[in-house]
């Protein structure tokens, strides 16, 4: 595996390879990431993958300093992986001194996270395009955890007209149904045990809603079954799959969407209605 630190490493690189489909990562690697690097494999196509915890998706009073690193574990568990490239920026790389740009998005960016987290979507968009740029992949693997994410960064290469494919990856989760992150490492024991709850009050929400239940009562039924376990829900949603617009009914595609906090740790999750 090709280790590349610099732009001159990484342009070599590139051009020994020929073409890549790509796994941008914040490193903390976990099995949802590889699932990531299998389905790129999958493809046929070298795989390279990026590790860059990038500062400008986080606010203020968020988690950057302490967000969970381990570059050498995840380049480890990278190459075990059969990842060809991973491609390791610093920060005065991805940033320059007197950089002046970033992207400003609207469409699937406007609500949701991008309500709670103002700023967070600009970041995510302005580093995946620098990305983009220095690795030049045909392909672009994401994991479906984060769906709105999925949305906004599918929208952005639409719209900029950048030559990737955007793929999805269904998400990987526990054998009790909690989505794989890297922040479930915070969760202290009696918050793992309760953390499964959101993908099962999600779950119960969408067969409700296919059994003709009213959306409103549901999603108010969903929300106190998270107060019940000892969340604080941020929201939870049915949302058209696309454009993350609230939807009253039943319209697909369709997809229920939550957050909610859980101790110190903001969990994320979804599911498809339909």
């Amino acid at each position: 595996m090709i280790i590349a630190r610099t732009p001159e490493e990484l342009r070599a690189a590139r051009d020994a390879l020929g073409p890549v489909s790509f796994v941008p990562t914040m490193g903390a690697l976990h099995a949802g990431h590889i699932a990531l690097i299998e389905a790129a494999k999958a493809a046929g196509l070298p795989v390279a993958a990026s590790i860059f915890v990038n500062p400008t998706q986080f606010g203020p009073k968020e988690d950057f300093a302490r967000y969970p690193r381990d570059e050498a574990g995840d380049i480890d568990q990278l190459e075990k992986a059969g990842c060809a490239l991973v491609w390791l920026p610093s920060a005065d790389i991805m940033y320059p001194p007197k950089s002046a740009t970033s992207i400003m998005l609207l469409g699937p960016a406007l609500h949701w996270e991008g309500t709670a987290r103002p700023g967070h979507f600009s970041g995510v968009a302005t580093v995946v395009a620098k990305l983009f740029s220095q690795v030049r992949p045909a392909t672009a693997y994401f994991g479906e955890k984060d769906w709105q994410q999925v949305q906004v960064v599918s929208r952005m290469v639409a719209d900029l007209c950048l030559p990737v494919e955007i793929v999805p990856v269904p998400t990987v989760r526990e054998v009790d149904g909690l989505a794989l992150s890297s922040r479930n490492r915070y969760l202290s024991p009696p918050e793992r045990k309760a953390a499964p709850r959101l993908y099962t009050a999600l779950t119960r929400a969408a067969q409700d809603i296919l059994a003709g239940k009213e959306v409103a009562a549901t999603l108010h039924h969903a929300r106190q079954e998270l107060a019940l376990a000892g969340m604080v829900p941020d929201y939870v949603a049915l949302v058209h799959a696309n454009t993350l617009e609230p939807i009253s009914g039943l319209v697909r595609p369709a997809r229920l969407i939550a957050a909610a906090k859980l101790g110190n740790v903001r969990l994320l999750d979804n599911v498809a209605v339909g």
